[in-house]
């Protein structure tokens, strides 16, 4: 069995649909989309659409839930706040009131049973809340901590940091899934989480995409994106803003 899990495309449809193509190629089994799927890209519409044409599990991610209501004071910094609603109501100018029903609905997480037994728990950032942070080097006693206390399973799989890795922990496998839209590791191409089950076994591998990200940069200056400049460096450098 191969399972492909997705996160935080935010907005950036043609990276998605880079990666779409190739899980064709792949032969997937399974599909898994872990939230972050409109808010801070160029084509918020496009990517919902896309999303929902899929044979995808999607789950809300912290991005999803302020396109929904809107981001509170401290959940980002202070300077930040403004700008970042602006960049809100753009996405919301583009998307229906059925859009806006769909992500709000949209489940925390999954506990599902893959094949042979094996068990996968996925989550956007931690099972308790979608705004936590568990960064790629935090040592094994946080990950198990913040990650797989929760439940039982053999993978646990998150997105949020937008930082891609694959690690063991015993006999648990923990796995970042990195971001279709926005990387931050320092590669502009998106990436997704590959799943490998076969006798009982899992293989868990970082996939990565090439995609004309050029033509998403042109995006964001022909719409007019609020925090445009920002944005595009991302997209360029696959860095994290400073």
């Amino acid at each position: 069995m191969k399972v492909a899990v997705l996160s935080d495309i935010h907005g950036n449809a043609r990276a998605l649909k880079a990666v779409l193509r190739e899980l064709t190629d792949q032969k997937i089994d399974k599909m898994y989309i872990i939230g972050d799927l409109s808010f801070r890209g160029p084509e918020p519409k496009n990517v919902l659409e896309t999303v929902r044409s899929t044979p995808a599990k999607v789950l809300k991610g912290n991005a999803d839930e302020w396109i929904t209501r809107g981001i509170k004071k401290g959940e980002v910094p202070d300077q930040a706040l403004g700008l970042m609603n602006q960049e809100r109501d753009w996405a919301l100018e583009r998307l229906t009131e059925d859009d806006l029903s769909y992500l709000e609905k949209l489940p925390a997480s999954f506990l599902d049973e893959l094949e042979d037994g094996i068990t996968m728990h996925a989550f956007h950032a931690v099972p308790s809340n979608p705004f936590d942070v568990v960064p790629a080097d935090a040592d094994d006693d946080e990950m198990l901590d913040k990650l797989a206390s929760a439940e039982e399973a053999d993978i646990y799989i998150y997105g949020h940091i937008h930082t891609p890795f694959v690690r063991k922990i015993g006999n648990k496998t923990i796995v970042n899934t990195g971001s279709i839209g926005l990387p931050f590791d320092g590669d502009p191409r998106p990436s997704f989480a590959l799943l490998t089950i076969e006798n009982g076994r899992v293989e868990a591998e970082i996939k990565r995409v090439d995609y004309d990200h050029t033509r998403v940069i042109e995006q964001y200056d022909a719409g007019d994106y609020p925090n445009k400049d920002q944005m595009k460096n991302i997209v360029k450098t696959g860095k994290k803003p400073k």
